[in-house]
């Protein structure tokens, strides 16, 4: 069977010597085994891989072909479609399903050196929660335009890992965190003395995004300087948008750059998008689930 899948998937190559004749020769089958084999109905199990197949394409295609293996799993177990995370692979291998991969990570940061003696780190890299609103992380990243740069604030929840707040203009002045953070305020619940979490950027640590800190009730916590796995949150949420968006679009306008980065954070990433640390869960289920259950506890 697996030989005459073999000539079959390569009698039209444009090799040649790979005839039909000559391949049925290579494998030792007779070409009449082979004609044979090809006029036989599909076999019930050709026909569920195939159907499979159709299945994984069509949640490949979906997640704008950002999606391996294990995401693609994670849709077909949702959808109760029976299938090996393995065998998920293989088809995926077979059909060249690629996913797009992210680029090098570079971090660069503008200290504030009052803040650095002062703020302490309350994470400690533990970016866990037990509930909605208990801690957060933020960070800023850039986005590039034929018009120039774009800057993107974010506010995520530790716990579900949904961005529940952010801001896009074209400056990186301290106005840009503190309307991210007003807006995840805004959207979602903040737990007395609940954790902000940031680089020791000039915005994270001026007198304007403090005080907004204070007026929510919320603590300031700061990793070191140059220190990416101090932030990591943050920065697997930016490679993500990086690699699965932004470096595979071209953005003539702000304005068109803007538009693209709310799709991806509201239509995909909150709402569709798996995430492995979740159990491939996705961060909109499980904040508003946390958020159901907070009463209770």
């Amino acid at each position: 069977m697996a030989k005459y899948e073999f000539i079959e998937s390569h009698k039209n190559t444009a090799v040649r010597y790979w005839t039909i004749a000559n391949m049925c020769a290579w494998l030792g089958v007779s070409r009449s085994g082979y004609y044979d084999w090809r006029s036989r109905p599909q076999s019930a199990t050709a026909a569920r891989r195939e159907e499979l197949t159709a299945r994984i394409w069509f949640y490949f295609d979906d997640s704008d072909q950002t999606y391996g293996y294990r995401r693609v799993h994670a849709d077909l177990v949702a959808e109760g479609t029976d299938a090996s995370p393995e065998l998920v692979r293989q088809i995926m291998t077979e059909e060249q399903m690629i996913a797009c991969q992210p680029r090098p990570f570079r971090v660069t940061i503008d200290p504030d050196a009052q803040a650095a003696a002062t703020t302490p780190d309350l994470v400690q890299r533990d970016f866990s929660a037990t509930a909605p609103g208990q801690k957060f992380v933020g960070d800023i990243t850039y986005i590039h335009t034929w018009q120039g740069f774009m800057y993107l604030a974010t506010v995520i929840d530790c716990y579900s890992k949904k961005v529940v707040g952010f801001s896009m203009d074209d400056h990186m002045r301290d106005s840009l965190v503190t309307q991210a953070l007003d807006n995840a305020v805004a959207t979602t619940t903040i737990q007395p003395q609940a954790i902000f979490h940031s680089d020791k950027g000039a915005q994270y640590s001026s007198k304007n995004f403090q005080a907004a800190l204070d007026r929510h009730k919320m603590r300031a916590s700061m990793g070191r300087t140059g220190v990416c796995w101090d932030n990591s949150l943050a920065e697997s949420f930016f490679a993500a948008l990086k690699n699965e968006r932004v470096h595979r679009t071209v953005y003539p306008t702000k304005a068109h750059a803007k538009r693209d980065v709310f799709r991806y954070i509201e239509g995909f990433y909150n709402t569709r998008r798996r995430h492995s640390a979740l159990d491939y869960q996705r961060p909109a289920e499980v904040h508003y689930g946390g958020l159901q259950l907070a009463p209770a506890a």
